[in-house]
Formats: structure tokens, sequence, C-alpha cells
């Protein structure tokens, strides 16, 4: 899953991005409040971490003017501020959740996870096209009666292209899906993954539009 997380101490940036991409989410990393509304509204996440002590304001701000303008993705805030108030402010501000700092890795984690089953608990959990299901809260997926093992990467991929069916995404997009804005990435890795997605769960799934990217069903505004 992807995260957005917006935190200015680059120590405990570094830290966070990391384990939590060992965890098995896509990290990407900004440090002013500006940055991540702008991310927030122009981007696909599926939750947020914000840390309130901004270089160009206060966390809170973000969270504000994102919910203001209808953002619905879960938002986990971290906070060295633990009194029962400025608990209350925060979620009552449009934040879902939040640690008292330090915190602990694997409890961002697991209040990730709870997040995020939490939202798709609001939606509809499993994806279809076909066939072919895709079960994002327990990473399974299923081919008819069979189960599917994907990788993290092609889950990623997959999970990607069914949640928008019609949808062209193209090399790039599909990158910062897997590895983050600022992942270092083999220029063929992509299409390695996506081979292998193909193999797995069939070749005519998946199609290539030259030059574009990839796209599972028919474009959109084509008939």
């Amino acid at each position: 899953m992807r995260v957005l997380l917006v935190e200015d101490d680059g120590l405990l940036g570094d830290g966070l991005q990391t384990g939590l991409s060992q965890a098995g989410f896509t990290v990407d990393w900004v440090r002013e409040g500006r940055l991540a509304l702008h991310a927030l509204l122009s981007e696909t996440f599926d939750a947020a971490i914000i840390d309130l002590g901004l270089p160009d304001g206060d966390g809170t701000e973000v969270i504000r003017a994102y919910r203001d303008r209808g953002g619905t993705v879960p938002v986990l805030v971290l906070t060295a501020r633990g009194d029962i108030g400025n608990k209350l402010t925060l979620l009552d501000g449009g934040a879902d959740d939040y640690l008292v700092k330090p915190a602990d890795i694997r409890e961002v984690a697991a209040r990730l996870r709870v997040l995020l089953r939490r939202d798709e608990g609001r939606r509809v959990p499993v994806l279809r096209y076909g066939d072919i299901e895709v079960d994002p809260t327990a990473y399974a997926v299923r081919v008819g009666d069979q189960s599917v093992d994907l990788t993290q990467s092609e889950f990623k991929i997959l999970h990607a292209l069914i949640r928008s069916p019609g949808t062209v995404l193209s090399r790039e997009r599909l990158e910062e899906v897997v590895y983050g804005w600022d992942g270092e990435v083999d220029s063929n890795a992509i299409q390695v993954h996506l081979h292998n997605v193909r193999r797995k769960i069939g070749a005519d799934v998946i199609r290539t539009i030259r030059g574009v990217g990839y796209v599972i069903g028919r474009q959109e505004g084509h008939g």
C-alpha cells in the first residue's frame, strides 16, 4: 500500500521510510506542509502519516485543508503533544488516529494496517475483474477457484491496475506505485514484473498501449 510520510526530521523520516518499506508499504516522503497537501490532492495514496511540527506550518492545517477539499485518505498523526486536549483537537480536526513520539515502527505499521482495514470496510474490499479477485487487505489474489502467489511488487502493480479498470497507467506511474518517488529502479523492472503477473493470471488480462502504458479492461472513452 502506498503511504505519504510528512516529516521534517531527517533521521526520523529515514527510519520510518526504511522500516515501513520493510513492512511492505511503498513510502513517499515530503518534509513540508505545502508539498504534502499538493501530493495528497494530486496523487493516489492509501494512507498518510503527518507530523505536526512542520517548517512551514502545523500539520493540523494540512489535514484541515485536505479534508476541506474532500480528501478521504486515512491520516495517522505523529505528535510529541500527548495531552488529551490536543488529541481531541486532532481527531475533531480530521485525523483518524495518532501516536505520540517516539513511536515504535511496529506499532506505526500496525496502526496503518488498522486504518487501511477500516477504510476498506467503507469501500468494496475485494476488487474483481472477470474471474480475477484481488483482496487488498489480505494481500491475496485468486483466479477462478485458484489462489495465485504474487510477489509484493507484482501485487502492487496488479492492485493499481485493477482498482482503475479502463485507465491507462504509464510505466513511470507504476514505478511510483511500487518503489515510491525516490526508489532506484532498473529500466526494465516494471516490464519484468508485468511479465510475471501476466504469466500467473493470464497473458491477455493486462494490455500494453504502445507508447502510453498498461491497462486492464477497455480504455476510458472507448466503447
